[in-house]
């Protein structure tokens, strides 16, 4: 990095310190590390890429149908087109006439014989020696070149202080057992590999992330995230949040709920809601994750969450990604507690600015103990009174920081308000457990009586005409339906 370019793009990247550099490993590789002659390569380039190398003896750009530069190369058994749709002055330089040059990629048939669309190019002498390992290709951004972090790694892998910040953490004796059993290299060993694996390796494990190289790496990564989440799930436990304990049936909304529901929970629903309860009444902020297809029944036990924290005299609030999806709840909850005497309030985008602001007012004074809407509860000019639990529905189309916004909006700064994600996306517990180390789950297994089982299909865009005749039969029967398309394609 001695350039005054280089440092200043790695930077924006992240790539500001020789541990950095080490840890930006490849994400494939190219082996240049043969070279065949134009004639050979026309023969094997139609199944593989291949290097080859010449002399540059035209170079022109033409304008029909497109603006392009076609250069061409020749050796001692044949000449070879190079094309290039997007290049730049600095590339004409440098495959000026007479130049020789170091081309790889694909070759094929053009309208003007064999030809390489956008190869890699290098100038190079004729006798310029091969590399004798296989060349690393990095993810980059916009104005960073591979040639710059190449570079840069091979330097930061010759820091002496590197070797200190890739010791092994993990106790001696445990590493002693573990590296051996599954044949791993040590850390340093094999990211240095990564970054530089000879001619003779085992370039589809490389590729594939299964070399034994890439499992140590992977290990070491697992283990962090492990031993990261677990960290923030002990600081979860020492964050104060209001306790919620079921209070007297005479006077209570959570009692007054479930009489009122013309339904009763089934064994499933009854399960989580004791799991919810029993976080609810903790001193540390609940965060939960509750599956469960369309139907299960998630939505009554949010409420029931709510109206426990409402029993105690706090906000809940309840966040949807989409209008549609938001407006159901409101719909639905507005149903269950107005009878009641409770104030539902709707905050959305759509709102007209007079609405919107009785609303934030309503939620800002305590008048409005149970809101419902979209991101708009995010919002910068939103103020909760006293919010006790958020319910988050369709947890995964929200970001992390999105998340944590509703949970910061709380009266005290002693306190956190309770969390309860709900997703209809089916995850499997443990990949849910790996991934939420910091996040309890439960699943509602079991639909309703009389809920039919809900069929999820995939169907390719060439069948469209089928779906829209499935959908005119379902209508003709006087049967809704409803077609989500995304906001950005």
């Amino acid at each position: 990095m001695t350039t005054k370019q280089a440092p200043n793009t790695l930077q924006k990247m992240g790539l500001d310190s020789p541990m950095a550099l080490a840890l930006h490993l490849p994400s494939r590789y190219e082996d240049e590390t043969e070279l065949c002659t134009i004639e050979e390569g026309v023969i094997q380039g139609r199944f593989q890429s291949v290097q080859t190398q010449g002399v540059v003896i035209r170079n022109q750009v033409l304008f029909r149908p497109r603006r392009q530069m076609l250069v061409t190369i020749e050796d001692d058994t044949a000449t070879l087109q190079l094309r290039f749709l997007n290049f730049y002055p600095s590339q004409q330089k440098q495959m000026a006439v007479g130049t020789h040059i170091r081309v790889r990629g694909d070759i094929r048939e053009g309208f003007q014989g064999s030809e390489m669309v956008h190869p890699t190019v290098r100038a190079v002498t004729p006798d310029a020696p091969l590399p004798t390992s296989l060349t690393p290709v990095y993810p980059a951004s916009a104005g960073v070149s591979q040639a710059a972090i190449r570079k840069a790694v091979t330097q930061a892998l010759r820091d002496p202080s590197l070797q200190d910040s890739l010791s092994e953490f993990l106790p001696q004796k445990l590493m002693t057992e573990l590296l051996p059993s599954h044949d791993w290299p040590n850390l340093q060993s094999a990211i240095t590999y990564l970054h530089q694996p000879p001619a003779d390796a085992d370039t589809q494990a490389l590729l594939e992330r299964t070399h034994r190289a890439w499992r140590r790496v992977q290990f070491e990564e697992l283990l962090a995230q492990q031993i990261s989440l677990k960290r923030a799930h002990a600081i979860r436990r020492e964050r104060q949040a209001p306790r919620f304990k079921q209070q007297a049936e005479s006077k209570s909304l959570e009692a007054g709920l479930l009489k009122a529901l013309p339904f009763q929970l089934t064994t499933a629903q009854a399960r989580v809601w004791d799991e919810i309860g029993n976080d609810l009444s903790q001193s540390f902020p609940m965060n939960r994750l509750l599956q469960g297809d369309v139907g299960s029944g998630k939505t009554v036990v949010a409420a029931l969450a709510a109206a426990r924290v409402m029993d105690h005299g706090y906000q809940a609030a309840v966040m949807a990604p989409t209008e549609i999806l938001a407006e159901q709840h409101y719909l639905k909850m507005k149903e269950w507690f107005e009878p009641l005497g409770v104030q539902v309030a709707w905050l959305s985008g759509s709102l007209k600015a007079k609405e919107k602001r009785l609303a934030q007012e309503m939620i800002e004074g305590g008048g409005a103990q149970l809101i419902i809407g979209t991101h708009a509860l995010i919002q910068e000019n939103v103020s909760f009174a006293k919010l006790g639990l958020a319910v988050i529905d369709e947890q995964h189309r929200f970001g992390v920081r999105q998340r944590l916004e509703i949970q910061q909006r709380v009266g005290s700064e002693l306190f956190y308000c309770h969390q309860l994600m709900m997703s209809a996306t089916p995850i499997p517990r443990t990949l849910a457990m790996t991934y939420y180390a910091d996040l309890d789950v439960s699943a509602i297994d079991e639909l309703p009586p009389g809920r039919k089982p809900i069929a999820t299909k995939v169907i390719k865009a060439s069948r469209r005409d089928e779906v829209i005749g499935g959908l005119q039969s379902w209508l003709s029967k006087g049967l809704q339906a409803y077609w989500v398309c995304p906001l950005i394609e």
